[in-house]
């Protein structure tokens, strides 16, 4: 039965916040202060004739208990309000909080796995280390290749002559003839072949 008003429910939350925060501040009680001692200085003293609020001010008392009535849900509803706003904050606070914890953890199960791969990856020094062992095992192997290629001139050349001396036995050769006994050795040959013929090589006979 009674009517309705269509009202901004935030605009009136609103309005209730601001009040609340301000009865809250030192100037509210500082105007409230000086208005309480106004009012009892008027109607004790009765300054200009005006006292409508004797002794013992119950207009004042009706003031403050309509203003407390007033002020309590209105403080109430901005509580309400924060409350409201607490609880947003709060529930984002902990979806951004589960957000984080699960980007950690999938971090975390990355690194993991990154260590596991790595294990088999070689490091800088290691490839160092490797490289240096592998140029000193070059220069050794070029350090013998040399010493080899010296003594194998030297074993060759004797390998070379025990060839030959293989190939050309002592009983094969050819004994080669001095000049000074080549005369000798042609008068020899000369006293051998007289009486024989020269195509047949037998003794000649006399002739009749």
């Amino acid at each position: 039965m009674l009517p309705s008003f269509s009202s901004d429910p935030d605009a009136f939350g609103r309005f209730a916040e601001r009040f609340a925060r301000y009865m809250g501040t030192a100037n509210f009680l500082f105007y409230m202060t000086i208005f309480v001692v106004v009012w009892i200085a008027i109607n004790v003293i009765g300054l200009f004739g005006f006292q409508w609020d004797p002794y013992p001010f119950i207009l004042l008392n009706l003031f403050f208990s309509t203003q407390a009535s007033y002020a309590a849900p209105l403080i109430l509803l901005a509580q309400n309000r924060q409350d409201d706003r607490d609880r947003v904050t709060i529930e984002q606070d902990r979806a951004r909080d589960e957000r984080n914890l699960a980007d950690t953890e999938y971090l975390t199960r990355e690194v993991a796995a990154l260590r596991i791969a790595l294990r088999e990856v070689a490091t800088r020094d290691y490839v160092r280390a490797e490289l240096r062992s592998l140029l000193s095992d070059l220069l050794d192997a070029q350090e013998e290749m040399g010493t080899n290629n010296r003594d194998g001139s030297n074993n060759g050349d004797k390998t070379k002559d025990k060839r030959d001396k293989q190939r050309n036995p002592k009983t094969q050769q050819i004994p080669k003839v001095h000049p000074a006994h080549s005369s000798a050795t042609e008068a020899e040959s000369g006293l051998s072949t007289v009486g024989t013929s020269p195509s047949t090589g037998s003794p000649t006979q006399p002739e009749s």
